[in-house]
């Protein structure tokens, strides 16, 4: 009996891109997606069609610091040299910023242990051109103090069903909110959440919430009853995409 010999290598890739002009991760006919784009650009490198797997879907419009996405690669190349080598084919607006091998069992969805998404806010009545998809934008002046206030209900184990789209595809609305870090930069305000992961536009409605609590239009006992009831009526609003980054993965 014969054994195979492959040279089969599972890759991690750390990923930073800007969403703005794409229908989001996942690959869809006729629209342009981060993971479409990554593919074609490995199959134009390295001559391979591979399939990609990423930490989770980015919607369109959503931005990343460190997505991190996992594919199998059958050819000889220098794990050192696959940045360069993708990066010549990607887009601007794309860039592998980080790459090494793992073992064969390793997922970079099931495997991941937490997660942090940065949203970024402008705050400020005036308009800003350059930011127009970089952050959401709020004219009011947001009350710091009040948003961590009401941030500090949502740690913990919950079901965060009132905090997520109708159209969210689970059963299971249980996730862990580790920390959310809140702080002011000249017009800007972040917000950091970290979980063990994440409903649909699960973080653009925490994010909401703290800046309709902050403004005076919700009100405790409704944030009480979107996290105890699962009534997404008395959650606030949903933030725009353009707001939100995934800052990191862990694994």
């Amino acid at each position: 009996m014969f054994s195979i010999i492959t040279n089969m290598k599972r890759i991690l890739l750390k990923i930073e891109y800007d969403g703005s002009r794409y229908s989001g991760w996942q690959k869809q006919p006729e629209r342009k997606t981060i993971q479409g784009e990554i593919e074609d650009a490995i199959f134009r490198s390295i001559g391979e069609k591979v399939e990609v797997f990423a930490s989770g879907r980015t919607d369109a419009g959503v931005h990343a610091f460190g997505q991190t996405a996992h594919f199998d690669l059958n050819l000889p190349v220098p794990v050192s040299k696959i940045p360069q080598i993708i990066n010549n084919n990607l887009p601007k607006d794309i860039s592998i910023i980080q790459v090494k091998e793992v073992e064969d069992n390793f997922h970079a969805r099931f495997s991941i242990k937490k997660k942090t998404y940065l949203y970024k806010i402008y705050n400020s009545s005036e308009k800003n051109a350059f930011i127009a998809y970089r952050a959401g934008w709020i004219k009011e002046k947001l009350n710091i103090s009040k948003m961590k206030e009401i941030s500090n209900l949502l740690i913990g184990q919950h079901d965060f069903r009132g905090f997520c789209s109708s159209n969210t595809a689970t059963q299971d609305f249980v996730r862990t909110i580790f920390d959310i870090k809140i702080y002011k930069k000249d017009n800007y305000v972040f917000i950091e959440v970290c979980g063990s992961g994440f409903l649909y536009n699960m973080v653009r409605i925490i994010v909401g919430t703290l800046v309709d609590y902050s403004l005076d239009k919700i009100n405790k006992e409704n944030v009480l009853l979107a996290l105890n009831n699962g009534n997404r009526n008395f959650s606030g609003r949903t933030m725009p995409a353009e707001g939100l980054y995934l800052k990191e993965t862990f694994y």
